[in-house]
């Protein structure tokens, strides 16, 4: 990552916002009639005030309420360092609209500044008209003055409703998945700081929500320590509904592990069950459903780093069997968050995070 902080300030910003603006011309051919180039576009993530180091990245659900400053179809990013580069020390949320203008270095739309830094990959939204983001402060960029962090709970007009701390069930929320049942969702946190996946059972109304239950659900994933990373620690959770089976991506240990009746469990496993460890994983972080069905993770290259292979997005099945790959960037420490919608026929349904060069892509995938 120390590369990855170099390589950023070496980018040359009127090529970008060109290359942007070739991009944005070929978008719009691609609705007036079918073509060959695909429906893609590439974003910078830097708002106003200089934040880089984008972790979190979701999509605003079908059925999110309108009039407020988001809508459903927009994509959220949540900045991790600030504009001095030091990681843990990022404040905002950013939102693209895909349909939109794109924004070149500096000028992304800030949606929400947090008073607490270090916005983590815990980004998700409710239906029911919330945004959820955790954070895991330094003052230093270093482990050594790493914080116990909080989820933080925003309306739809990017104002602060409510902060919520536990030094056990959010002991650095690092990433989050939902299962959303609109006026009721489960929130599946995953703690880097002391390697446990805690479930937030929420009640939503119109203009208020409330937290009414916390459980530990799983436990015993490795969490250490990295000058690089600043942590390693259980991040990406993606759920299936259909078997209510969380799946935990595990950096440290180099694994995705199952963790069973997720939503109805009321004591916690070791780990969970062992569902995919082969060597194409290199410190898996996010981990999302493709439309498809398959699993998709992003390596952080923090484990089984390989230079030929920098910066993937891994593609696997729920039983473990590989499938693909594909690097975002050529550096390595580019791959971190990844966010895909799949039901409903909204035109772009799969997003992914270049930290090296602070950029989003959204695309349109297939569904099958």
């Amino acid at each position: 990552m120390e590369m990855k902080r170099a390589f950023v300030r070496t980018l040359s910003r009127s090529a970008l916002a060109a290359s942007l603006g070739l991009l944005a011309a070929f978008g719009a051919r691609t609705e007036a009639a079918p073509g060959f180039i695909p429906v893609l576009i590439n974003s910078s993530t830097i708002p106003a005030n200089g934040d880089l180091n984008p972790y979190g990245v979701a999509f605003v659900p079908e059925g999110f309420p309108a009039g407020g400053a988001i809508a459903a179809g927009d994509v959220l990013v949540s900045n991790f360092n600030s504009n001095a580069n030091i990681q843990g020390t990022g404040t905002t949320i950013v939102q693209l609209t895909p349909s939109g203008t794109l924004a070149p270095p500096g000028s992304a739309v800030t949606f929400f500044t947090s008073g607490l830094p270090g916005l983590s990959t815990a980004l998700g939204v409710l239906r029911s008209g919330f945004v959820l983001v955790g954070n895991v402060p330094t003052t230093d960029g270093t482990f050594n003055t790493i914080g116990q962090g909080a989820l933080q709970v925003i309306d739809s007009h990017g104002h602060l409703l409510q902060t919520w701390t536990d030094p056990v069930f959010l002991d650095g929320p690092w990433d989050l998945a939902i299962d959303d049942d609109g006026g009721a969702a489960h929130v599946f946190v995953s703690n880097v700081l002391n390697g446990t996946v805690s479930r937030l059972d929420v009640a939503a109304y119109s203009s208020s929500i409330k937290l009414v239950g916390k459980t530990t659900i799983a436990t015993g994933y490795t969490h250490v320590p990295n000058a690089a990373a600043v942590v390693l620690g259980p991040t990406g959770l993606a759920f299936d509904e259909a078997t209510d089976t969380l799946y935990v991506a595990s950096t440290g240990d180099n694994a995705i592990y199952a963790v069973t009746n997720a939503s109805h469990r009321t004591s916690a496993v070791n780990r969970g069950e062992l569902v995919f460890a082969d060597s194409h994983l290199r410190g898996p972080l996010a981990l999302r459903f493709a439309p498809n069905g398959n699993l998709l993770t992003a390596n952080g290259d923090a484990v089984n780093s390989d230079v030929l292979h920098p910066s993937e997005i891994v593609e696997f099945t729920k039983r473990g069997d590989f499938v693909r790959e594909y690097n975002v960037d050529p550096s390595q420490g580019g791959a971190f968050g990844i966010d895909a919608v799949r039901d409903g026929d909204a035109r772009f349904n799969y997003a992914v995070i270049d930290d090296v060069t602070n950029t989003l892509s959204v695309s349109r995938l297939p569904t099958e």
